[in-house]
């Protein structure tokens, strides 16, 4: 009788564990300051952005690309001229991000 009873339980663990693991699949996180564009291997890249936060996707099927959105520098270094003929070093810099509503027109061109 305990025998059934331990074996019983150890199938029911492992169920849990295997419905554990296909939720555990079909989760992804977004970070802040992150948004994400979902590929369908069916559909490809669906035009929706999905913000911050847990979200769910089909296992095997969708797959999340995340991106950074928030603002970068970029510094670009450049040698000029003066009027009294002296060089001078300027340094431009720029701060740059994408626009989170083309992300999906990025990645189906420029890839990630």
């Amino acid at each position: 009788m305990a025998a059934q009873l331990f074996n019983r339980i150890g199938q029911l663990g492992v169920g849990v564990a295997v419905a554990g693991a296909v939720v555990n699949s079909a989760l992804f996180n977004v970070d802040g300051g992150h948004r994400a564009v979902i590929f369908d291997r069916f559909a490809g890249v669906k035009q929706a952005v999905v913000g911050e936060g847990t979200h769910f996707m089909i296992p095997w099927v969708q797959k999340p690309i995340l991106f950074d959105i928030r603002a970068r520098p970029k510094n670009i270094p450049t040698i000029t001229g003066s009027k009294d003929l002296q060089n001078v070093n300027i340094t431009l810099r720029i701060l740059f991000r994408p626009k989170p509503d083309e992300l999906p027109g990025i990645y189906t061109t420029l890839g990630q």
